[in-house]
C-alpha cells in the first residue's frame, strides 16, 4: 500500500482511487510477468519484434497535462484514499466525462487538393459490403487521381476498406442514396475515425436528401459537432427543381435527382421514403491534335500547338490566316456518364418511368431529344425484387447502349465471404474446435443450393436491354483513359471457399489434424466425467447450476470481440445470448452486429435470431458498443411487420435514449426504452419491496463506489445527469420483469462501473430449476463487465458467477494506458474473476493493436479463455472451456511471421486509416 501511494505522489494527477470492499482483491501488480500464451517456438532473431513502448497517455492527455501545474493536475484527477484501505487506479476525469474539456478543440480539416482535369485514371468500383450477408447496401467508389467519392456508407464499410487497403482518409465526399440504417449505418463510426486521424483530424462532405438532418440530429448525442459540420441535405424545394447540382468542378459534375414513391392521392412523402438517383458526368475529351494539318496551315512546331490544344486560336506563321482549334483538332469525345440508381420499391419504380428529369439521358428513339447525353454505365442499387419488375425493366430499356451493373441484394454471392481475413480465421477455428466454433452460416450447404447462377440471372432481362451483369466485389468500370472504357474484372478477388481454407491450413500446419482429434477425445472424455473430477483445474465438481443442464438452456455467441473500431479480424463488441425457444437478447450492439449474425447463422437463421430478440442491453454510449442498434431494430421491425408481437425492450444509459428518440423521426425502430439506472438493485427493490431478499441476492449494485463521500459520488449523481424517477419507469420495469420471466430469467441487474459517465455492467441470472431427482437447484449466473477499470462493484456483482465476460483491452505491460483510458489489462480482468470466485472467465474487447490474438500470460489462465468472433459457448460445455485454450498455440504459432509479411505488403501512408496500429507479438 505504501508503494502505491508513493507512486501516486510521484505521478500526481494520473490516478484516481477508491476504497475496495474486499481486502482479498488486489488489482495493482507491477511489473507483470509476460509469459504469453502460444510461444512454442521463437522466431528467428532477425524477425523478432521488440515490445511496444509503454505509453502513459494519449496525445491529447499529454497536451493537457503539459498545460497544467502539478497542483492543478493533482486537484483535477487524483484522490488520496484512507491509508488502511486497498485501492484501485482509474482516471477520474475520464470517468466523469471531463477529459473532453481537457482536449484541445479541433477544427477538423477537409482534404483540399489541386485537381487534375486531364485525369489519367478514373473509374467506378463496387465496394461489396453486404453482398454476401445482405445486411446492408453495397457502396460505390468513384475514383479520380486527386478526388474520391463514396456512395452509401452502410455498416461494415470501415472494416471492408481496412481489409482491401482503400484509404478512407482520401475520401472527399460521401453521398447517401437514402437516409436509413441500411445505407448510412457505417457513417457514425466513419466520421469518428476520420476525426481521430492525425493531430488535427479530418472531416468529409456528407450529402443526402432532406431526411439527412434527422440522422445528424441523432448523431449529435455521441459525435462531436466538428465531425458533422460539412453535412448537407438537399430538396425538396419550391418551386420543385429537376435536379440538384452538388459538385461541379474541372473533374466531374455530380447531380442528384429525387425519387418519391408514386401515390394515389396527394399526401406528401413520408420521412425516409425519398431516394436519390446520382448522375456523374465527366467533361468531354478534346479531339486529338493533328500536327500535319497544323503544318499545312503554316504553323511551325512550338508553343502555338499548345494554345490550339487548349482551345485558343492563333495566327499562322507563314500564311496570313487565323488558325482555329477546330482546324487542327479531331472531333471531341463526349465525357462518360454514370448513373447510380436506388429504387427501393416497385412504387418508386413506377414514379421512375414518369420522372421528367431523366429524359435527357434516354437513348431510345421514341424518347430521344436533341443533345441527348450518352449514358455509359448504370449501377443499380435496387433490390432484385424491383429490378425484375416489369416497370423497372421497361425503364431500363431506355438505355440500350449502357452497361447495366446489378448491385442490389443477390443470393448468388452468399457462399463467398467478402471479409476474407475474418472468414479464414473463423474457418480455421472451426476445423480445430467445431464444438466452440460452429461452421459459419455463410458457407453452409443450404445457401449454395439456393444460389442464383449468372445464366439464370441473364434470363430475367429482355434481350432488347443493353448488356446486364451482376456486380461482384471490387468490380470496376473504367472511365479514363477513354481507350479502356468498360468493365474491368482484374481486381475481383478469387473466391474463398471453406475447402480452400482447409487445404491452406493443412499445408501450413500438418499436425493440426491430430490436434483436432485430441480435442475430440478430450471433449468426449470431459463430458463423460463432468460431475466427477476436474483434476487439471484443481476443482472437485462443477457448480450445481450446471447439473444435467440441457443444451437448449443457454448459449453465448460472441459476435464481436474487438474494441474502438472494426478490424480485419475482430468486429466491435456484441454478445448474443441465445435462450432458444424462450427468446434471446443482445449485450451491446456495435456496428455490423446484424452482419455478424448472418455470418454465424446464415441468412434465414439470422432473421430468426433477430425475430426472437426480446431485450437489448447497452453498457454505455461509446460508438463501438451501440451503433449497430438501429440496424438490428429496423430489421426486426421489417421481419415482424404484420405479425402480432411486442416491441423490443432496449435497456441502456440515458444518453442512448436521446439518440434513439431523435433517430425514430427518421425510421421506426419499434422499441421501448428503459434507463440502466432503473434496473439496478435499488430500482428493482422499489418494484418488489415485498421481496427484498430476492432483490439483494446479487449484492448492492450501487454500493460504496458512488456513495456519499466517495471519489465517484459526483460522477454518478451530479446535477447534469439526475437519477431517473422510478415512478415513470415502473410500467416498463414491470414489462421487462414479465419478459425476463418468459425467457426463464430471474434477474437482469445493471450496476455502475468506472469508464465514462453512465457506464454499466450487467448481471443476468437464470431462474431456479429442478434436477432429475426433483430437487431445486439454482440457475446459472452470467456477468458482463462492459468497459471498465477493475473496481469493487465489479467484484461484488461477479461473486459466485458461473461465467464472467470481462473486457481485457490491453496487455499487462500497458497498465498506464489502461488506467488513462479506464480499461482493464488481461491480468486485471482475470484477477476480478479470481477474487469473485467466478467459475469461468472469458476475456474480450481486445485492442485492435492485437489483430488475431492478444498477449497473455498463460500461467494465469487456469479457468479463463480468450474470445474470438463467432465463438459459441453453450452452457453445457462451459466446464471444458479453459482446456481448449492451449490448442490455440498450434493454430497461431506463425502469428509473428504472418503479420510482418502482411505489413510489408501494405503501402506506407501517413493518412492510413488506423493511425496507431501496433501488431500482436509473442515473447519467450
Amino acid at each position: 500500500m505504501k508503494i502505491l501511494i508513493s507512486m501516486a505522489h510521484q505521478n500526481p494527477g494520473l490516478f484516481g482511487f477508491s476504497p475496495l470492499k474486499s481486502s482479498s482483491f488486489s488489482i495493482f501488480h507491477r511489473p507483470f510477468s509476460l509469459y504469453p500464451i502460444f510461444a512454442s517456438s521463437s522466431p528467428p532473431p532477425s524477425r523478432r519484434r521488440p515490445p511496444p513502448p509503454r505509453r502513459k497517455w494519449t496525445s491529447f492527455e499529454e497536451q493537457n497535462r503539459k498545460g497544467k501545474s502539478p497542483m492543478e493536475r493533482d486537484k483535477a484527477t487524483s484522490f488520496n484514499p484512507p491509508p488502511s484501505s486497498d485501492s484501485f487506479e482509474f482516471n477520474k476525469r475520464r470517468a466523469a466525462g471531463l477529459d473532453k474539456i481537457d482536449k484541445p478543440k479541433k477544427n477538423l480539416k477537409r482534404n483540399t487538393r489541386t485537381l487534375n482535369p486531364t485525369n489519367t485514371i478514373a473509374y467506378v468500383q463496387i465496394l461489396g459490403t453486404g453482398m454476401d450477408t445482405q445486411d446492408t447496401s453495397p457502396s460505390v467508389l468513384l475514383f479520380f487521381d486527386k478526388q474520391r467519392f463514396i456512395f452509401n456508407a452502410g455498416e461494415g464499410l470501415q472494416r471492408f476498406c481496412t481489409e482491401h487497403k482503400i484509404k478512407l482518409s482520401k475520401v472527399d465526399h460521401i453521398f447517401l442514396s437514402r437516409v436509413c440504417s441500411e445505407t448510412a449505418g457505417g457513417l457514425p463510426g466513419l466520421l469518428l475515425t476520420l476525426a481521430g486521424i492525425g493531430e488535427e483530424g479530418l472531416s468529409v462532405n456528407v450529402w443526402g436528401p432532406s431526411d439527412l438532418k434527422y440522422l445528424v440530429d441523432a448523431m449529435r448525442s455521441f459525435i462531436p459537432r466538428a465531425a458533422m459540420v460539412h453535412t448537407r441535405s438537399f430538396g425538396p424545394s419550391k418551386p420543385p427543381m429537376d435536379h440538384y447540382v452538388l459538385v461541379d468542378d474541372e473533374v466531374v459534375k455530380i447531380s442528384a435527382i429525387l425519387l418519391e414513391p408514386s401515390r394515389l392521392e396527394e399526401s406528401g412523402s413520408k420521412t425516409g421514403e425519398t431516394s436519390v438517383i446520382y448522375v456523374c458526368e465527366l467533361p468531354e475529351i478534346n479531339g486529338k491534335f493533328d500536327p500535319k494539318k497544323a503544318m499545312a496551315l503554316g504553323l511551325r512546331a512550338g508553343p502555338k500547338y499548345s494554345y490550339l490544344q487548349s482551345g485558343q486560336s492563333v495566327k499562322s506563321d507563314f500564311k496570313d490566316i487565323t488558325v482555329h482549334p477546330s482546324d487542327v483538332m479531331g472531333p471531341s469525345v463526349p465525357g462518360p456518364v454514370v448513373l447510380l440508381v436506388d429504387c427501393p420499391t416497385e412504387s418508386h419504380a413506377e414514379e421512375l418511368l414518369s420522372n421528367p428529369s431523366m429524359k435527357s439521358y434516354y437513348s431510345c428513339p421514341d424518347n430521344s431529344t436533341d443533345g441527348a447525353k450518352l449514358v455509359n454505365c448504370i449501377i443499380h442499387l435496387s433490390p432484385a425484387s424491383v429490378t425484375n419488375s416489369s416497370a423497372y425493366q421497361s425503364w431500363m430499356k431506355r438505355f440500350q447502349s449502357a452497361q447495366h451493373i446489378l448491385a442490389g441484394h443477390e443470393a448468388k454471392n452468399m457462399e463467398f465471404p467478402i471479409l476474407r481475413a475474418s472468414s479464414r480465421i473463423t474457418a480455421r477455428l472451426n476445423y480445430l474446435c467445431p464444438q466452440f466454433f460452429p461452421a459459419p452460416g455463410i458457407w453452409s450447404s443450404q445457401h449454395v443450393n439456393n444460389s442464383i447462377n449468372s445464366t439464370s440471372l441473364s434470363k430475367c432481362f429482355d434481350s432488347n436491354l443493353g448488356e446486364s451483369i451482376s456486380a461482384e466485389n471490387l468490380l470496376k468500370f473504367t472511365l479514363r483513359p477513354h481507350g479502356n472504357l468498360g468493365v474491368d474484372r482484374s481486381c475481383i478477388p478469387s473466391r474463398l471457399t471453406s475447402l480452400r481454407v482447409m487445404d491452406e491450413l493443412l499445408s501450413e500446419i500438418p499436425e493440426i489434424s491430430s490436434k483436432t482429434e485430441e480435442i475430440k477425445r478430450l471433449w468426449n472424455g470431459l463430458h463423460s466425467k463432468m460431475m466427477i473430477e476436474e483434476p487439471w483445474l484443481g476443482e472437485s465438481t462443477v457448480p450445481s447450476c450446471l447439473e444435467n443442464i440441457r443444451r437448449d438452456d443457454m448459449e453465448i455467441v460472441l459476435l464481436g470481440t474487438g474494441s474502438s473500431q472494426p478490424s480485419k479480424y475482430r468486429n466491435v463488441t456484441a454478445i448474443y445470448i441465445d435462450l432458444f425457444s424462450r427468446g434471446s437478447m443482445l449485450l451491446d450492439c456495435g456496428e455490423g452486429t446484424l452482419g455478424q449474425l448472418k455470418r454465424r447463422y446464415g441468412l434465414e437463421g439470422a432473421d430468426e435470431a433477430v425475430r426472437n430478440l426480446r431485450c437489448i442491453w447497452i453498457s454505455h454510449i461509446h460508438a463501438d458498443h451501440h451503433t449497430g442498434l438501429a440496424r438490428i431494430l429496423a430489421r426486426r421491425r421489417e421481419l415482424l411487420k404484420g405479425v402480432p408481437h411486442e416491441p423490443a425492450i432496449v435497456v441502456g444509459p440515458r444518453p442512448l435514449k436521446n439518440f434513439l428518440d431523435a433517430y425514430q423521426r427518421l425510421e421506426d425502430l419499434n422499441m421501448e426504452f428503459l434507463d440502466c439506472r432503473n434496473t439496478t438493485t435499488t430500482s428493482w427493490a422499489s418494484l418488489e419491496a415485498t421481496r427484498p431478499e430476492k432483490i439483494t441476492s446479487s449484492g448492492n449494485a450501487e454500493g460504496s463506489l458512488f456513495s456519499k463521500g466517495s471519489p465517484m459520488q459526483s460522477i454518478y449523481k451530479r446535477p447534469s445527469s439526475p437519477l431517473t424517477d422510478n415512478s415513470s419507469a415502473l410500467p416498463f420495469m414491470k414489462k421487462l420483469k414479465k419478459v425476463l420471466g418468459e425467457m426463464g430469467l430471474e434477474e437482469l441487474i445493471s450496476f455502475p462501473v468506472v469508464h465514462c459517465p453512465q457506464a454499466f455492467g450487467v448481471v443476468v441470472k437464470a431462474a431456479e430449476r429442478k434436477n432429475i431427482t426433483g430437487d431445486e437447484i439454482p440457475g446459472w449466473k452470467m456477468v458482463y463487465s462492459g468497459d471498465t477499470r477493475p473496481c469493487p462493484q465489479m467484484v461484488e456483482a461477479s461473486k459466485g458467477a458461473t461465467v464472467l465476460i470481462h473486457e481485457a483491452t490491453f496487455e499487462d505491460a500497458l497498465i498506464e494506458e489502461a488506467v488513462a483510458k479506464n480499461h482493464s489489462t488481461t491480468k486485471e480482468a482475470i484477477d476480478v474473476g479470481s477474487s469473485a470466485g467466478v467459475y469461468r472467465t472469458v476475456l474480450t474487447h481486445f485492442s485492435q493493436r492485437y489483430p488475431k490474438i492478444p498477449v497473455i500470460d498463460e500461467s494465469h489462465m487456469h479457468n479463463t479463455c480468450i474470445a474470438f468472433d463467432m465463438m459459441s459457448i453453450n452452457m453445457a460445455d462451459i466446464h471444458v472451456l479453459p482446456k481448449i485454450l492451449p490448442y490455440f498455440k498450434t493454430l497461431f504459432r506463425n502469428q509473428v511471421v504472418e503479420d510482418e509479411d502482411e505489413e510489408e505488403e501494405e503501402e506506407t501512408d501517413d493518412d492510413s486509416l488506423i493511425s496507431d496500429k501496433v501488431p500482436s507479438f509473442f515473447i519467450n
